[in-house]
C-alpha cells in the first residue's frame, strides 16, 4: 500500500496543543533534566537509563546538531539563550495553538502572553483548585471566618468574572463563546482526593473540610475530599452553564499522584449523573495506563473525549503506540485528541509533536494494513486528532465550518476546511510606506505561489507617495524581476471578507535566496546582529492613530471631512464610532492580535488603538495586518481610515508611537534590576537608547518619511520637536515609561513618538535597532533626563523637514552596514523625489489620505 499521502497529511498539518503549562526562564532553578521525567528526587539518578529519555535526548541533541548527552544539551541551551532555542524548537514543532494551564507554579515561569511570539494563538485553562486556593489564602474584609456558603459564592463568582471575548460573526453581531482569554478548566482532584467524585457531597461534609484545610495554615492547598468534590461540582455547572470544556488529569503523573485513584472509571458517578449530561470532559494523558478503560467511556458516554499528551513522548515507542492504538479501539476519532503536555522547556513541546506526528503516522498506517481505515479516511483522520477535534471541543473557532482564523494550518488541511476561500492576498509593504498586494486564486496559491512566489518588478520598491513608479536615482526601474514569496506563518483569513485570506510577502531573487531591497528581511538581518553580538532581542508595542472620515460634496466636489468633533477620550466620541471600533477589535483578535486599549484622540474624528508588545518582527507584521482592518472596516462603514501623519494643519497629526524594550533569555533587561539604578534603566537600555536617540535626526528619514510628516512634529504637540528624552515626558521624543505594574523607581520600556503611520514598519524599527546597535558598539552614554518642557534655548531641534533629515542620513554612514547599500540608496532616492514634488505642488499632500 502508498501511504505517502498519509505521511504528507502527517508532515504537513500544524498542531493545535490543547494542553501545556508554562516555560520557564533559562536560569530557572527547575532543573533541565526534568524534561524527560516525571522522577524526582533520588529517582532522578536512573531516569536515564530509561528508553523515552536515551531517545528524546538523542532526538534534541539531533534538532540542536550537538553531541547527545545531557551536558552538551544544557551547554547549548546557555550559549544561545532562551529566543534561540524556544525558536528553533516551535518552527520545528509547527504548533498554531497553545492552551496554557498556568496552574502548575514553577521557578521564574514566563507569563501566558510571553509564549505568543512563538505560536499565533495563545490561550489559557483555569486550574480550579488553584482558584480555590488563592481564595482561601486572602482574609474576608470584614475580619470572619471563611464558611462554606461565603466560599462558595467567591469561588463560583470568581469562575464567572472573567471577562467575556467575543468572537465576531457578523456586523454587530458577536457570541460569547470563552470567558476572557480562558478556553476552558482543569481538575486535578486525581492527585489530591481520587476521582472518585462523590456527587451528593453534603455541605456540612465539605464546611467541615474548609475548616480542616484552614486549620493546616497558609499557603492553603486543599487536600480534603469533601471539599475537592464539592469544588469539581461547582465548577462543573458553571462550565456547563458557560458551556466551557473540562480537562481532567487521569492516569500516570509524578509520585504525588496515588494512581489507583486516577482510573477514570471512577468517574462513572459524575458521567451518570443527569445534572452534568451536557457537560464536556476532556480526559487528560491517554488515562495511561487506562488507555482501555478511557475508550470505553469516550464510546458510551457523549460527554467524554480523550487527549493523548503526557503519554507520548513519556512512554517507550511500543508504549507510545499500544496507548494510542488502545484509545482507538472502542473511541470516536473525533473525540481524540493531540496535545503535548509541554512544561518548562520548549523543548518538551518539541518532542511532544515530533514523537505524536510519528506515532500517529504509525496507528493509522497499521489501522489502513488492518482494514479498519481506507487511507483518504486515515487522512481525515490526520486532521481531526491535530487539529480538528481540539477546534471544535474547544471552540478556537466563531463555528464549527471553518478553522480559527489565527490558525496557520498548512495547504492541505485548509483545502479540506477552507474550501470557500476563493483568493489569497499576498501583500507587502513598499519604500514609501505603502501598503501594496497582489491577489491569487487558492488553488493556484497552494499549488504553484507557495513554493516559486509571484513576480514582481524590481520597480516596486522604488515607488514615492505620489506616483507608481520608480524614483529617479534609486538604481530600480523596469529591468528586473524579484519574486514575493508568501511567508505561510503568517496566512490569515480575512477578518472582513471571509472568502479570502491574506499573507505577508518576502521578495527574493530566487526562491530561498533574500533579495537585498526585502523591508522584512533588512529587520531580520539587524535583528540578528543584534542577537549574534549582544544576545539581545528587541520587542516592540505600537500605538497607532488614525482618523475616520466622512465624504461630503461641497459645490460639487467630493471632500473628506472628521466623521465627528467629540473632545479627546470622550464617551460620545466612542460611542459614535462604536459601530467601526467594535469590529475592528474583533477582527484584530481574529488575528491574534491583542488590543490593550482604545480610546478618542484629541483630533476630530481621531482614535488611538495601542497593543501588547511582542518580538518586534512579529510586531511590525502586525502593525501592517493592523492598518489593513482598519482600512478596510472603515470602508464597510462608508468612511476613510487615515494614517497620514497630519491629515488637516490646523488639527492634530497622527503618530504610530513604538515602545520598545530589550529581553535576553526572555527576561526585561531594558530595565535596571533594582530601583537603585539613577534612572530605573540598565547599562545595556541606556546605551541603546543613547544610540537611538543619537541616530535620530538620520532615523527619522525611516519614521517619518513625508515631508508632510514635518507638519506634524512640531513643539508642544506632543510629537516630539527637539533631541532629548525624558521620565514619562510626552513632549520628548524618546519617553521612558513605566506603565502600571513596573516596580517603583524601573523603566520598563522607552517610547519613540516621531514614528508615524506613513512609515514602512520593517524599515522604520531596523533603523532604531541598528542605531541602538551602535550605541551598544561605542557604549554611549545617554545625556541627562528633560524633565521640563523642551524648548530651543537649551536644546538642539530635530530636522523640521525631510530634507534636513534627509541631509542627517547623507551624514551618518553607520546604517550602510545594517540596512545595506543599495537599499539605502533607493531609500534616499525615494525621499528626495517626496521632498521635490511636494515642495513644487503645495497641496499635493491632501491626496495622501487615499495612500494611507
Amino acid at each position: 500500500m502508498d501511504f505517502s499521502e498519509l505521511r504528507k497529511a502527517v508532515e504537513e498539518v500544524e498542531l493545535v496543543d490543547a494542553h501545556a503549562h508554562n516555560l520557564v526562564a533559562l536560569d530557572s532553578t527547575f532543573p533541565f533534566i526534568h524534561a524527560f521525567t516525571e522522577a524526582s528526587g533520588d529517582a532522578l539518578t536512573f531516569s536515564p537509563h530509561s528508553l523515552s529519555f536515551k531517545r528524546s535526548l538523542r532526538d534534541i541533541a539531533e534538532l540542536y546538531g550537538s553531541e547527545s548527552s545531557l551536558q552538551s544539551v544544557e551547554e547549548y541551551r546557555r550559549a544561545n539563550g532562551m529566543q534561540s532555542i524556544c525558536s528553533t524548537c516551535f518552527k520545528a514543532a509547527r504548533i498554531s495553538t497553545i492552551l496554557i494551564d498556568d496552574g502548575l507554579k514553577l521557578d521564574k515561569m514566563h507569563h501566558i502572553q510571553w509564549h505568543r511570539s512563538f505560536t499565533p494563538v495563545v490561550g489559557r485553562i483555569l486550574r480550579i483548585e488553584r482558584v480555590a486556593e488563592k481564595i482561601l489564602d486572602e482574609d474576608l474584609p470584614d475580619g470572619s471566618s471563611w464558611t462554606l456558603d461565603s466560599f462558595n459564592k467567591a469561588f463560583v463568582s470568581k469562575l464567572k468574572s472573567y471577562p467575556l471575548y467575543f468572537v465576531y460573526t457578523g456586523l454587530l453581531s458577536f457570541t460569547v463563546t470563552v470567558s476572557g482569554e480562558i478556553f476552558g478548566l482543569k481538575s486535578i482532584a486525581a492527585y489530591r482526593s481520587g476521582l472518585e467524585i462523590n456527587t451528593n457531597v453534603a455541605k456540612k461534609d465539605a464546611e467541615e473540610g474548609i475548616k480542616q484545610v484552614l486549620t493546616a495554615g497558609k499557603p492553603v492547598r486543599i487536600a480534603n475530599k469533601n471539599l475537592i468534590d464539592y469544588i469539581f461540582l461547582q465548577s462543573l455547572e458553571v462550565a456547563q452553564a458557560y458551556d466551557l470544556p473540562v480537562q481532567i488529569h487521569t492516569g500516570f503523573g509524578d509520585k504525588d499522584l496515588d494512581m489507583r485513584l486516577s482510573n477514570p472509571l471512577h468517574l462513572r458517578a459524575v458521567l451518570e449523573d443527569k445534572r452534568y449530561s451536557k457537560s464536556r470532559i476532556v480526559l487528560l494523558h491517554a488515562s495511561y495506563p487506562f488507555s482501555r478503560e478511557a475508550s470505553y467511556l469516550a464510546s458510551v458516554y457523549s460527554q467524554v473525549y480523550l487527549d493523548f499528551g503526557l503519554a507520548i513522548p513519556k512512554l517507550s515507542v511500543h508504549g507510545m503506540i499500544s496507548s494510542l492504538k488502545e484509545l482507538l479501539e472502542l473511541a470516536p476519532i473525533n473525540k481524540v485528541m493531540f496535545s503535548t503536555d509541554g512544561y518548562a522547556f520548549p523543548e518538551t513541546f518539541y518532542l511532544g509533536a515530533k514523537k505524536s506526528r510519528e506515532v500517529v503516522f504509525s496507528v493509522l498506517r497499521d489501522a489502513c494494513i488492518d482494514g479498519d481505515l481506507s487511507t483518504p479516511e486515515a487522512v481525515e483522520a490526520t486532521k481531526d486528532i491535530f487539529a480538528r477535534n481540539a477546534i471544535h471541543f474547544y471552540k478556537l473557532s466563531s463555528d464549527d465550518s471553518d478553522i480559527n482564523s489565527h490558525s496557520n494550518l498548512p495547504q492541505k488541511l485548509n483545502n479540506c476546511l477552507e474550501a470557500d476561500v476563493s483568493l489569497v492576498r499576498i501583500i507587502w509593504v513598499d519604500g514609501s510606506g505603502q501598503h501594496r498586494c497582489r491577489a491569487v486564486p487558492r488553488k493556484r496559491f497552494d499549488d504553484v505561489v507557495t513554493k516559486s512566489g509571484v513576480g514582481l518588478a524590481f520597480a516596486i520598491m522604488g515607488m514615492s507617495s505620489f506616483v507608481d513608479g520608480p524614483a529617479n536615482g534609486s538604481g530600480l526601474n523596469a529591468v528586473g524581476e524579484t519574486r514575493l514569496m508568501p511567508d505561510l506563518s503568517t496566512r490569515r483569513r480575512i477578518p472582513w471578507n471571509k472568502q479570502e485570506e491574506m499573507v505577508l510577502g518576502d521578495m527574493h531573487t530566487k526562491p530561498g535566496e533574500a533579495w537585498e531591497y526585502c523591508p522584512r528581511e533588512a529587520l531580520r538581518r539587524v535583528s540578528k546582529i543584534l542577537k549574534d553580538e549582544f544576545n539581545l532581542e528587541t520587542y516592540a508595542g505600537f500605538e497607532n492613530e488614525f482618523y475616520l472620515l466622512k465624504s461630503i460634496t461641497r459645490e460639487g466636489k467630493e471632500e473628506w471631512i472628521p466623521f465627528d468633533s467629540s473632545p479627546y477620550c470622550s464617551s460620545s466620541a466612542f460611542d459614535a464610532a462604536q459601530p467601526v471600533l467594535h469590529e475592528v477589535t474583533a477582527a484584530l483578535h481574529s488575528l491574534g492580535i491583542s488590543v490593550e486599549q482604545l480610546h478618542a484622540e484629541a483630533g476630530n474624528g481621531q482614535f488611538e488603538l495601542a497593543f501588547g508588545y511582542t518580538i518586534c518582527t512579529k510586531a511590525s507584521d502586525n502593525l501592517v495586518y493592523t492598518r489593513e482592518v482598519v482600512r478596510a472596516i472603515a470602508r464597510k462603514h462608508g468612511l476613510l481610515a487615515t494614517f497620514v501623519p497630519k491629515y488637516a494643519l490646523d488639527d492634530f497629526g497622527s503618530g504610530s508611537h513604538v515602545h520598545l524594550s530589550l529581553w535576553q533569555n526572555g527576561q526585561n533587561v531594558f530595565m535596571a534590576s533594582d530601583g537603585s539604578s539613577k534612572h530605573g534603566i540598565s547599562t545595556v537600555g541606556k546605551e541603546f537608547m543613547a544610540g537611538v536617540l543619537h541616530h535620530l535626526p538620520s532615523v527619522l528619514a525611516f519614521i517619518a518619511p513625508l515631508p508632510n510628516s514635518y507638519d506634524r512634529l512640531q513643539p508642544n504637540t506632543w510629537s516630539g520637536a527637539y533631541l532629548c528624552w525624558g521620565n514619562e515626558n510626552r513632549e520628548a521624543p524618546l519617553r521612558a515609561a513605566s506603565p502600571p505594574g513596573t516596580p517603583y523607581g524601573v523603566v520598563s520600556n522607552f517610547e519613540i513618538k516621531s514614528f508615524d503611520g506613513s512609515a514602512n514598519p520593517h524599515l522604520g524599527l531596523a533603523a532604531i535597532i541598528a542605531a541602538g546597535i551602535d550605541g551598544l558598539r561605542r557604549h554611549l552614554s545617554l545625556p541627562e533626563p528633560v524633565d521640563t518642557n523642551p524648548d530651543s534655548e537649551n536644546l538642539l531641534r530635530l530636522p523640521k523637514s525631510l530634507s534636513e533629515s534627509l541631509e542627517a542620513l547623507h551624514k551618518d554612514v553607520f546604517l550602510k552596514e545594517f540596512i545595506g547599500e543599495k537599499l539605502l540608496v533607493a531609500i534616499k532616492a525615494i525621499r528626495m523625489a517626496e521632498i521635490d514634488h511636494y515642495s513644487q505642488h503645495k497641496d499635493a499632500y491632501k491626496q495622501l489620505i487615499h495612500r494611507y
